[in-house]
């Protein structure tokens, strides 16, 4: 496919390597940053508005939250709390949002003095500590709740976290091989056990209590608590490669649609080392009672390195390490939407945006809409043209021959018709 243009949301002042959307509000958030290297490069998690705009998708900054010396690697949110992956640690942040009430006539005067518009809704406090509210008329405020060490090899560092079904607790996992289970929000350890020899790349939650980890040890591992339950293996009914190693890059549970009580488990598997010529990647889906692979496909040479799971289960998200987004048939595994290099570089997390709250509203008359963040500090749009329209055009050009084709009929079956 010929590569197409992709509307670019937002820039941020630093490379993003984690994204979230909240659909209760209409927020976009996106984190990265620098690091602690003495770079100039800000660390922080940015706020975005999402709305509509004479029918276009937008997003403008509404808050941004600085993070101080450490970058934000990995995000996961539940409900208006932020679990966020700095370096070696997990730091939980509620915000707040609110609209504030009308201004008397002689602050409105005050403002127009001032010039340029002021940026509002800060306390003193957090201007202090870099964070600022972009937008007039909203209070934002960002509260840190509580802060863990998660990871403790020689050096540490948190690669995933992820809540469970009910958000009352938390997972975490990273180069030292072990997963953590935390309660929300008190942070409080309530399980620790060695998943993997190495570092677990990704891990999933699904609603029964069950984990799934994936590691750089080639390994998946299904758990209740810190048992093992299985080991999947995508290969038993799918291709196989004698002399090229495959490891579990991401995993994700899904919804089955229309099946409120069905779940499935969505893996890809990247060849572990680097070729010349490398061989394809893959797709896999998983009965997430059985855990047994129902199909396998390989989606492209380039390598993948984040997975997203749209809120139905209908579509999957890719981005790749060249910077490519795709959107897949959740069901068949077939690419639907494919922009080669979008981002020019590594692309480190999707997002969907959810078919609940404001979500139907932003989305218009689109099927799905994919967010995408890169270390290019750059957000993209990906929109899925809904397939179930057909233009106006091609409807009226099919009455119109369904027409000729009745008259002819009747024509040749009663001569004297016409």
């Amino acid at each position: 496919m010929g590569r197409r243009r992709t509307p670019e949301l937002y820039r941020a002042p630093f490379p993003l390597y984690a994204l979230r959307v909240d659909p209760s509000a209409g927020l976009l958030i996106a984190a990265g940053g620098g690091g602690a290297a003495k770079t100039g490069i800000k660390n922080g998690v940015h706020f975005l508005q999402l709305e509509q705009i004479n029918g276009r998708l937008s997003a403008s900054l509404l808050h941004s939250h600085d993070t101080e010396t450490r970058a934000t690697m990995n995000l996961a949110l539940a409900g208006n709390i932020l679990a966020a992956g700095q370096d070696a640690h997990c730091q939980l942040l509620r915000f707040q949002i609110h609209q504030q009430k009308g201004k008397n006539k002689a602050e409105k005067a005050g403002s127009k003095e001032q010039g340029p518009r002021q940026r509002k809704g800060a306390a003193p406090a957090e201007k202090k500590s870099g964070a600022e509210t972009h937008q007039e008329g909203v209070e934002f405020s960002v509260e840190n709740l509580h802060e863990v060490q998660t990871d403790f090899s020689r050096d540490p560092l948190q690669k995933v976290v992820c809540f469970n079904h009910d958000n009352t607790l938390l997972a975490t996992g990273g180069t030292d091989g072990c997963v953590r289970v935390w309660k929300v929000p008190t942070l409080e350890k309530v399980l620790e056990f060695k998943a993997h020899e190495g570092e677990i790349e990704d891990l999933a939650l699904g609603p029964d209590g069950k984990l799934v980890t994936v590691g750089w040890d080639l390994k998946a591992s299904v758990w209740q608590k810190d048992q093992l339950v299985t080991q999947l293996h995508w290969q038993e009914n799918g291709p196989t490669f004698s002399n090229t190693p495959y490891r579990y890059q991401a995993c994700r549970f899904g919804q089955v649609p229309d099946q409120p009580a069905g779940l499935r488990l969505f893996t890809v598997q990247i060849p572990h080392k680097r070729l010349r010529q490398p061989p394809p990647c893959y797709l896999t889906a998983w009965d997430a009672s059985t855990f047994l692979p129902l199909r396998t496909r390989p989606c492209g040479h380039e390598v993948i390195s984040c997975l997203s799971v749209s809120e139905s289960g209908t579509f999957l998200g890719l981005g790749t390490v060249t910077g490519s987004v795709a959107i897949y048939i959740a069901f068949s595994l077939q690419r639907l939407y494919y922009v080669k290099e979008a981002h020019g570089i590594v692309v480190t997390d999707v997002a969907f945006l959810p078919e609940k709250g404001r979500g139907p509203e932003l989305l218009g008359s689109h099927e799905t809409a994919l967010f995408s963040v890169a270390v290019d500090s750059r957000c993209q749009l990906h929109l899925l043209p809904s397939r179930r329209s057909a233009p106006v055009w091609l409807l009226l050009l099919l009455c119109v021959g369904l027409i000729v084709m009745t008259i002819l009929l009747l024509q040749s079956a009663f001569p004297g018709f016409l």
